[in-house]
């Protein structure tokens, strides 16, 4: 019998003070459980906690006991661990690559050939939306910045900032201008840097330009 620990969760005060959400995702834990087999050594339960965050005091106890009392996790839906694709993928690389997850609704159990094939393909979505958010953050912070808005952090080279808006700078502009012209020309990221020296162009801190700057700059 493979050693279990339940998890059961309620987000709403109400549903935790009727008791009828908890008593009926525990019900069908332990018929679930009897059903497959498995030994349930315990039901933790997270009243009254947000699924927008994985910082609940009950879901962690539960996977902290994963390898130590247990070898699985059981939940009634995967939506009782948590609503975001992204939290998912952590859960997934954190802690279910050794032990097993299993969910009564969705019928996923990783202990089976199958349940693991329907995990990937949840974990795949999950890199998939983490690099398709970070594209579209990556269009809309270069379009901003085109326009000249400062979106905070590190000024970037080229620019200046006035009045919290940035502007060109001219000194720099040139610096980005005669790298763009060297890199049309062939020359490579190292034959650049050798022409920005011994044309005395520095960087802001006053030393040579590294290749990953002179790149950003041909960009």
């Amino acid at each position: 019998m493979t050693k279990t620990i339940g998890y059961i969760r309620v987000s709403t005060d109400k549903q935790v003070d009727k008791g009828v959400s908890l008593e009926a995702q525990e019900e069908k834990l332990r018929a679930y459980a009897t059903l497959y087999d498995l030994e349930l050594v315990d039901i933790i339960v997270d009243a009254g906690e947000s699924a927008k965050s994985l910082k609940r005091s009950g879901l962690t106890q539960a996977l902290s006991m994963l390898g130590k009392e247990a070898d699985a996790l059981l939940v009634v839906k995967l939506d009782r661990l948590t609503r975001s694709v992204a939290d998912l993928g952590k859960l997934l690389d954190s802690h279910f690559k050794t032990a097993s997850l299993l969910s009564v609704s969705e019928q996923i159990d990783t202990r089976t050939a199958s349940g693991r094939l329907v995990l990937n393909v949840l974990a795949s979505v999950s890199q998939w939306e983490r690099e398709a958010t970070g594209e579209r953050t990556s269009v809309a912070m270069k379009h901003k910045q085109s326009k000249g808005e400062y979106i905070g952090g590190k000024i970037p080279y080229g620019f200046t900032l006035d009045n919290g808006e940035l502007i060109k700078h001219e000194g720099e502009q040139k610096v980005i201008e005669a790298v763009r012209k060297f890199r049309e020309s062939g020359l490579s990221y190292r034959a650049i840097i050798e022409e920005l020296q011994s044309k005395g162009f520095k960087s802001r801190s006053g030393k040579a330009f590294s290749p990953m700057q002179v790149k950003r700059m041909a960009a």
